[in-house]
Protein backbone atom coordinates (compact mmCIF):
# COMPACT_ATOMS: atom_id res chain seq x y z
CA UNK A 1 0.00 0.00 0.00
CA UNK A 2 1.47 3.37 -0.85
CA UNK A 3 1.74 6.54 1.80
CA UNK A 4 -0.89 8.14 0.49
CA UNK A 5 -3.33 5.33 0.49
CA UNK A 6 -2.06 4.49 3.80
CA UNK A 7 -3.10 8.12 4.98
CA UNK A 8 -6.41 7.27 2.92
CA UNK A 9 -7.16 4.45 4.81
CA UNK A 10 -6.56 6.55 7.86
CA UNK A 11 -8.81 9.07 7.30
CA UNK A 12 -11.76 6.84 6.19
CA UNK A 13 -11.33 5.00 9.44
CA UNK A 14 -11.98 8.63 11.33
CA UNK A 15 -14.70 8.83 9.02
CA UNK A 16 -16.29 5.88 9.56
CA UNK A 17 -16.14 6.05 13.65
CA UNK A 18 -17.55 9.87 13.67
CA UNK A 19 -20.94 8.68 14.88
CA UNK A 20 -19.48 6.25 17.12
CA UNK A 21 -17.51 9.11 18.79
CA UNK A 22 -19.88 11.54 19.07
CA UNK A 23 -21.93 8.55 20.89
CA UNK A 24 -18.89 8.14 23.26
CA UNK A 25 -18.36 11.61 23.98
CA UNK A 26 -21.85 12.72 25.05
CA UNK A 27 -22.21 9.26 27.28
CA UNK A 28 -18.97 9.68 28.77
CA UNK A 29 -18.43 12.98 31.03
CA UNK A 30 -14.67 13.61 31.27
CA UNK A 31 -13.38 12.47 35.20
CA UNK A 32 -13.01 15.57 37.67
CA UNK A 33 -9.39 14.81 38.54
CA UNK A 34 -8.25 13.29 35.03
CA UNK A 35 -6.01 16.07 33.70
CA UNK A 36 -5.79 18.02 37.16
CA UNK A 37 -2.39 19.52 36.98
CA UNK A 38 -1.62 18.28 33.82
CA UNK A 39 -1.66 20.77 31.41
CA UNK A 40 -3.22 19.12 28.35
CA UNK A 41 -5.37 21.23 25.48
CA UNK A 42 -8.44 22.48 26.79
CA UNK A 43 -11.68 21.69 25.40
CA UNK A 44 -11.08 17.78 24.42
CA UNK A 45 -13.36 15.05 25.47
CA UNK A 46 -12.87 11.11 25.72
CA UNK A 47 -13.89 9.05 23.36
CA UNK A 48 -13.59 5.95 25.11
CA UNK A 49 -10.81 2.68 24.72
CA UNK A 50 -13.06 1.25 22.70
CA UNK A 51 -12.29 4.13 19.25
CA UNK A 52 -8.77 4.17 20.61
CA UNK A 53 -8.68 0.22 19.69
CA UNK A 54 -10.62 0.47 16.35
CA UNK A 55 -7.41 1.98 14.90
CA UNK A 56 -4.62 0.70 17.27
CA UNK A 57 -5.00 -3.12 17.27
CA UNK A 58 -1.47 -3.63 17.21
CA UNK A 59 -0.65 -1.27 20.64
CA UNK A 60 -3.70 -2.56 22.22
CA UNK A 61 -2.72 -7.02 21.56
CA UNK A 62 1.00 -5.80 23.27
CA UNK A 63 -0.59 -3.47 25.85
CA UNK A 64 -3.39 -6.27 27.22
CA UNK A 65 -0.19 -8.17 28.79
CA UNK A 66 0.98 -5.56 31.00
CA UNK A 67 0.54 -4.56 34.40
CA UNK A 68 -1.00 -0.83 33.90
CA UNK A 69 -3.72 -2.99 31.59
CA UNK A 70 -4.10 -5.46 34.34
CA UNK A 71 -4.95 -2.53 36.58
CA UNK A 72 -6.97 -0.44 34.38
CA UNK A 73 -9.21 -3.48 33.65
CA UNK A 74 -9.18 -5.40 36.60
CA UNK A 75 -9.19 -3.13 39.49
CA UNK A 76 -8.87 0.53 38.80
CA UNK A 77 -8.01 2.62 41.64
CA UNK A 78 -9.93 5.80 40.88
CA UNK A 79 -12.37 7.05 37.49
CA UNK A 80 -8.71 8.23 35.71
CA UNK A 81 -7.48 4.27 35.44
CA UNK A 82 -11.11 3.72 34.57
CA UNK A 83 -10.43 5.48 31.28
CA UNK A 84 -7.16 3.64 30.15
CA UNK A 85 -5.96 5.10 27.39
CA UNK A 86 -6.75 8.40 27.72
CA UNK A 87 -5.56 7.74 31.71
CA UNK A 88 -2.08 8.40 30.36
CA UNK A 89 -2.46 10.33 26.87
CA UNK A 90 -5.21 12.18 27.74
CA UNK A 91 -8.80 12.79 26.45
CA UNK A 92 -8.52 12.10 22.46
CA UNK A 93 -11.74 14.05 20.88
CA UNK A 94 -9.25 16.59 18.86
CA UNK A 95 -6.89 13.54 18.18
CA UNK A 96 -9.84 11.88 16.01
CA UNK A 97 -10.39 15.26 14.02
CA UNK A 98 -6.81 14.90 12.32
CA UNK A 99 -5.38 11.44 13.29
CA UNK A 100 -2.98 11.28 10.39
CA UNK A 101 -1.83 15.25 10.65
CA UNK A 102 1.29 14.98 12.26
CA UNK A 103 0.72 18.61 13.06
CA UNK A 104 -1.92 17.50 15.61
CA UNK A 105 0.06 15.17 17.58
CA UNK A 106 -0.18 17.64 20.47
CA UNK A 107 -3.81 16.94 21.04
CA UNK A 108 -2.35 14.19 22.71
CA UNK A 109 0.51 13.35 25.04
CA UNK A 110 3.09 10.80 23.35
CA UNK A 111 5.50 8.89 25.19
CA UNK A 112 8.30 9.27 22.64
CA UNK A 113 10.92 11.63 21.56
CA UNK A 114 9.26 11.80 17.92
CA UNK A 115 5.89 12.34 19.04
CA UNK A 116 7.47 15.76 20.38
CA UNK A 117 5.56 15.81 24.20
CA UNK A 118 7.99 17.66 26.51
CA UNK A 119 10.11 15.60 28.81
CA UNK A 120 8.57 17.43 31.58
CA UNK A 121 5.01 16.88 30.78
CA UNK A 122 5.96 13.02 29.96
CA UNK A 123 6.92 12.65 33.07
CA UNK A 124 4.63 14.94 35.52
CA UNK A 125 1.81 12.40 33.69
CA UNK A 126 3.92 9.26 35.14
CA UNK A 127 3.74 10.92 38.27
CA UNK A 128 0.09 11.19 38.65
CA UNK A 129 0.35 7.73 39.44
CA UNK A 130 3.85 6.80 40.29
CA UNK A 131 4.89 9.19 43.43
CA UNK A 132 6.44 8.37 46.76
CA UNK A 133 8.36 6.27 47.85
CA UNK A 134 11.45 5.01 45.37
CA UNK A 135 10.62 8.52 43.35
CA UNK A 136 10.79 10.98 45.98
CA UNK A 137 13.72 12.57 44.57
CA UNK A 138 13.52 12.37 40.93
CA UNK A 139 13.11 16.18 41.11
CA UNK A 140 17.18 17.71 41.25
CA UNK A 141 18.38 13.78 40.33
CA UNK A 142 21.24 12.94 37.65
CA UNK A 143 18.76 11.31 35.07
CA UNK A 144 15.67 14.18 35.95
CA UNK A 145 18.69 17.07 35.20
CA UNK A 146 19.62 15.60 31.90
CA UNK A 147 16.27 15.69 30.48
CA UNK A 148 15.56 11.64 30.87
CA UNK A 149 11.69 11.08 30.54
CA UNK A 150 10.52 7.73 32.07
CA UNK A 151 9.93 6.08 28.73
CA UNK A 152 13.48 6.33 28.06
CA UNK A 153 14.00 3.53 30.41
CA UNK A 154 10.19 2.24 30.53
CA UNK A 155 7.60 0.97 27.77
CA UNK A 156 4.64 0.75 29.34
CA UNK A 157 2.91 -0.31 26.48
CA UNK A 158 4.75 -3.69 26.04
CA UNK A 159 6.11 -6.59 28.59
CA UNK A 160 9.65 -6.85 27.25
CA UNK A 161 11.05 -7.45 30.84
CA UNK A 162 10.44 -9.68 33.26
CA UNK A 163 9.64 -7.01 35.31
CA UNK A 164 9.39 -2.78 35.35
CA UNK A 165 8.45 -2.69 31.91
CA UNK A 166 12.02 -1.71 31.14
CA UNK A 167 13.11 -1.08 27.30
CA UNK A 168 15.23 -3.96 27.42
CA UNK A 169 15.00 -7.77 28.89
CA UNK A 170 16.34 -6.95 31.89
CA UNK A 171 17.38 -4.25 34.41
CA UNK A 172 21.08 -4.47 33.54
CA UNK A 173 20.83 -4.22 30.01
CA UNK A 174 18.26 -0.91 29.98
CA UNK A 175 20.95 0.84 32.69
CA UNK A 176 24.53 -0.29 30.27
CA UNK A 177 22.52 0.83 26.76
CA UNK A 178 23.37 4.22 27.93
CA UNK A 179 26.66 3.35 30.62
CA UNK A 180 28.90 2.02 28.07
CA UNK A 181 31.80 2.87 30.20
CA UNK A 182 30.03 0.57 33.45
CA UNK A 183 29.74 -1.68 30.91
CA UNK A 184 33.64 -1.84 30.05
CA UNK A 185 34.11 -1.92 33.91
CA UNK A 186 31.97 -5.35 34.03
CA UNK A 187 34.08 -6.95 31.56
CA UNK A 188 37.19 -6.64 33.31
CA UNK A 189 38.77 -9.81 34.74
CA UNK A 190 37.96 -9.28 38.47
CA UNK A 191 34.01 -7.56 37.79
CA UNK A 192 31.01 -7.28 40.28
CA UNK A 193 28.75 -10.38 38.67
CA UNK A 194 26.17 -8.07 36.93
CA UNK A 195 26.91 -8.97 33.45
CA UNK A 196 26.09 -13.25 34.52
CA UNK A 197 22.94 -11.79 35.74
CA UNK A 198 23.79 -12.69 39.87
CA UNK A 199 23.69 -8.88 40.64
CA UNK A 200 21.31 -5.90 39.47
CA UNK A 201 22.45 -2.26 39.12
CA UNK A 202 19.24 -1.38 41.38
CA UNK A 203 20.94 -3.64 43.97
CA UNK A 204 23.32 -0.55 44.61
CA UNK A 205 21.54 2.38 42.91
CA UNK A 206 18.09 4.11 42.62
CA UNK A 207 18.00 5.23 39.31
CA UNK A 208 14.51 7.14 40.26
CA UNK A 209 16.98 9.16 42.34
CA UNK A 210 18.22 9.42 46.37
CA UNK A 211 20.20 11.30 48.70
CA UNK A 212 23.19 10.32 47.29
CA UNK A 213 25.33 12.07 44.11
CA UNK A 214 26.07 8.47 42.75
CA UNK A 215 21.77 7.55 43.68
CA UNK A 216 23.07 5.14 46.09
CA UNK A 217 19.89 3.41 47.49
CA UNK A 218 22.07 3.89 51.32
CA UNK A 219 22.89 6.91 52.87
CA UNK A 220 26.83 6.61 52.09
CA UNK A 221 29.60 4.17 50.24
CA UNK A 222 30.10 2.10 52.52
CA UNK A 223 26.61 1.59 53.73
CA UNK A 224 25.65 0.02 50.32
CA UNK A 225 28.53 -2.34 50.45
CA UNK A 226 27.44 -3.41 53.75
CA UNK A 227 24.42 -4.48 52.50
CA UNK A 228 26.49 -7.77 51.70
CA UNK A 229 30.22 -7.17 52.52
CA UNK A 230 28.47 -7.00 56.38
CA UNK A 231 32.08 -8.85 58.08
CA UNK A 232 33.69 -5.72 56.88
CA UNK A 233 31.11 -3.52 58.72
CA UNK A 234 32.67 -3.77 62.56
CA UNK A 235 33.00 -2.35 64.84
CA UNK A 236 36.74 -3.30 65.46
CA UNK A 237 38.43 -3.02 68.43
CA UNK A 238 41.11 -1.90 65.91
CA UNK A 239 40.33 0.13 62.63
CA UNK A 240 42.11 0.76 59.24
CA UNK A 241 41.46 4.26 58.56
CA UNK A 242 40.68 4.33 54.76
CA UNK A 243 38.46 1.47 55.08
CA UNK A 244 36.13 3.22 57.67
CA UNK A 245 36.35 6.75 55.53
CA UNK A 246 35.60 4.92 52.53
CA UNK A 247 35.75 1.69 50.28
CA UNK A 248 36.01 2.76 47.09
CA UNK A 249 40.01 3.96 48.45
CA UNK A 250 41.08 0.57 47.81
CA UNK A 251 38.41 -0.86 45.68
CA UNK A 252 36.99 -0.21 42.15
CA UNK A 253 32.70 -0.21 42.62
CA UNK A 254 32.23 -1.85 39.28
CA UNK A 255 34.88 -4.00 37.54
CA UNK A 256 39.23 -3.97 38.14
CA UNK A 257 42.42 -6.01 36.21
CA UNK A 258 43.88 -6.35 39.43
CA UNK A 259 41.81 -8.94 42.43
CA UNK A 260 39.68 -8.49 44.50
CA UNK A 261 38.34 -5.19 42.64
CA UNK A 262 41.38 -3.11 43.71
CA UNK A 263 42.53 -0.20 42.21
CA UNK A 264 46.39 -0.89 42.03
CA UNK A 265 47.98 -4.54 42.78
CA UNK A 266 49.33 -5.36 45.83
CA UNK A 267 51.87 -4.42 47.51
CA UNK A 268 51.84 -1.11 45.03
CA UNK A 269 48.18 -0.57 47.12
CA UNK A 270 49.16 -0.41 50.24
CA UNK A 271 52.86 1.56 49.39
CA UNK A 272 50.56 4.99 48.20
CA UNK A 273 49.79 5.46 52.60
CA UNK A 274 52.53 3.10 54.27
CA UNK A 275 55.79 4.34 52.35
CA UNK A 276 57.54 6.52 55.24
CA UNK A 277 57.81 4.40 58.33
CA UNK A 278 60.48 2.27 59.95
CA UNK A 279 61.04 -1.32 59.24
CA UNK A 280 60.32 -3.11 56.11
CA UNK A 281 57.16 -0.14 54.98
CA UNK A 282 60.16 1.94 54.05
CA UNK A 283 60.79 -0.53 51.34
CA UNK A 284 59.73 0.57 47.62
CA UNK A 285 58.76 -2.38 45.94
CA UNK A 286 58.50 -2.45 42.43
CA UNK A 287 57.71 -5.14 39.19
CA UNK A 288 61.42 -6.13 39.15
CA UNK A 289 61.22 -8.33 42.53
CA UNK A 290 58.36 -10.56 41.28
CA UNK A 291 59.53 -13.48 39.90
CA UNK A 292 61.92 -13.75 37.16
CA UNK A 293 63.53 -11.01 38.94
CA UNK A 294 66.81 -12.26 39.44
CA UNK A 295 68.35 -12.06 42.87
CA UNK A 296 65.73 -8.92 43.83
CA UNK A 297 62.72 -11.09 44.43
CA UNK A 298 61.17 -10.28 47.11
CA UNK A 299 58.37 -12.50 49.27
CA UNK A 300 56.89 -9.62 50.04
CA UNK A 301 55.88 -9.29 46.29
CA UNK A 302 53.93 -12.51 45.63
CA UNK A 303 50.82 -13.69 46.47
CA UNK A 304 49.18 -11.60 48.59
CA UNK A 305 51.77 -9.41 49.66
CA UNK A 306 51.29 -7.71 52.60
CA UNK A 307 48.45 -9.35 53.48
CA UNK A 308 50.30 -12.65 54.10
CA UNK A 309 50.81 -11.03 57.55
CA UNK A 310 48.52 -8.37 57.90
CA UNK A 311 45.80 -10.32 56.88
CA UNK A 312 42.87 -8.39 58.82
CA UNK A 313 43.39 -5.50 56.93
CA UNK A 314 39.49 -4.17 57.52
CA UNK A 315 40.35 -4.25 60.81
CA UNK A 316 40.58 -6.38 63.66
CA UNK A 317 39.25 -7.29 67.43
CA UNK A 318 41.96 -9.19 68.36
CA UNK A 319 43.87 -7.47 71.36
CA UNK A 320 47.52 -8.28 70.23
CA UNK A 321 45.51 -6.58 66.43
CA UNK A 322 47.17 -3.30 66.49
CA UNK A 323 49.06 -3.85 62.68
CA UNK A 324 45.69 -5.97 61.85
CA UNK A 325 48.06 -9.46 61.81
CA UNK A 326 45.14 -11.26 63.76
Amino acid sequence: MSVGHGRFAVLMAGGLLAAAVTTAMKSREPAPEADAGIGLNGGATYVGEAVCMACHTVQDNQFIHTRHAHVFHLNPRGEREKLSCEACHGPGSNHLKDPANPANHGSLVGFTREWGTPVALQVRMCLTCHQGGQRTFWAGSPHAINDLSCSDCHNPMAQFSASGLVRKASINETCLSCHRQQRAEFSRRSHMPVLEGKLSCVDCHNPHGSTTRSLLKADSINETCYQCHADKRGPFLWEHAPVRDNCLNCHEPHGSNHERLLQVARPFLCQQCHGNAAFHQSNLYNAGQLVGGGAAVSSRVLASSCQNCHSQIHGSNDPAGTRFQR
